[in-house]
């Protein structure tokens, strides 16, 4: 008689872990099963009576079938870490490099450029240069690099990079996530990149050159960039606080304060300070016509 209770108990036993499978479905408010321990009718009420082994098994085969129906949900769509978290973006493909590669590419270029023009700032300047403005000359170089291949890289491909694999590509794919507008096609991002990469980007470097050869019109040059990277920026915080902010994690230490805020403050920071210097040299030159404009006014009486 053992063998043939121990075998009935397992009968029951496993009719009730298919029960819990059954009870899952949505449709399975009441639910008839028949061949493995009769034909019964298994209600929640009834279910959720259950005690002992049987009862706990029951609860263990219902809490499997919730993650396998939670994980078949969640997989119809493709997974990515872009806000809102509930897009669709079936074209997006991971990066197959890590985050500190892509940024350790981006920052060792701007490293060597930076180094690059602070040497040829003291070599083959017309008139010696002082620290304060050959570190502005650095800073123009890196924003040329960066208006023309970076963000020229945008305009070109902004339809494409979810998909794309190229380094590039990667580098927008990785910021994004503190500013999914990059990979949305949004029409701001696209006209605001679109007139930095063809405008600031190729004036940047005019800069650099204006500086060096002590052209002029320098300091109209750097004003005129350093307006438009201040006013560009200004527009780029306003329409996403105006969004809500809702297309990046708020608070989050990479994403947001290092990706969003660090890294677009300082076109505001520099350019304001540019900005400040341009206006400063143009006034003393405009101060310094109108003296001697005086004078020769003075003399001729």
């Amino acid at each position: 008689m053992a063998p043939r209770v121990r075998a009935r108990q397992r009968h029951i036993e496993n009719s009730y872990w298919w029960e819990g499978a059954f009870h899952a479905c949505p449709l399975a408010g009441s639910i008839t099963l028949g061949g493995l321990a009769g034909t019964r009718e298994v209600s929640p009420a009834t279910q959720l009576g259950e005690s002992g082994a049987s009862g706990k098994r029951l609860l263990l085969a219902r809490g499997w079938s919730s993650a396998h129906r939670d994980m078949t949900t969640t997989s119809k769509g493709p997974l990515h870490p872009y806000w809102p978290l509930h897009m669709k973006l079936d074209d997006y493909v991971p990066n197959d490099r890590p985050t500190w590669h892509i940024l350790a590419g981006l920052f060792s270029v701007s490293g060597v450029l930076v180094v690059t023009t602070w040497l040829l700032s003291g070599r083959f300047s017309v008139v010696p240069l002082g620290l304060w403005r050959r570190m502005s000359l650095c800073w123009f170089t890196v924003c040329g690099f960066i208006h023309l291949v970076i963000e020229g890289w945008f305009v070109l491909y902004h339809d494409v990079l979810l998909g794309d694999q190229a380094f590039l590509s990667q580098l927008w794919k990785e910021y994004a996530k503190g500013d999914s507008r990059y990979i949305l096609n949004d029409n701001f991002t696209i006209c605001m990149e679109s007139i930095t990469a063809c405008l600031w980007g190729p004036l940047s470097l005019w800069v650099v050159i204006a500086f060096l050869r002590q052209q002029p019109f320098r300091f109209v040059l750097q004003l005129v960039v350093s307006v438009g990277q201040f006013y560009g920026d200004v527009l780029y915080f306003l329409t996403e606080y105006r969004d809500g902010f809702q297309h990046g994690e708020v608070g989050h230490p990479l994403h947001f304060w290092f990706y969003f805020i660090f890294m677009n403050a300082l076109w505001l920071v520099v350019p304001g300070v540019l900005i400040l210097d341009s206006m400063k040299q143009l006034t003393w030159t405009q101060s310094m016509l109108d003296s001697k404009g005086m004078k020769a006014k003075s003399k001729h009486n």
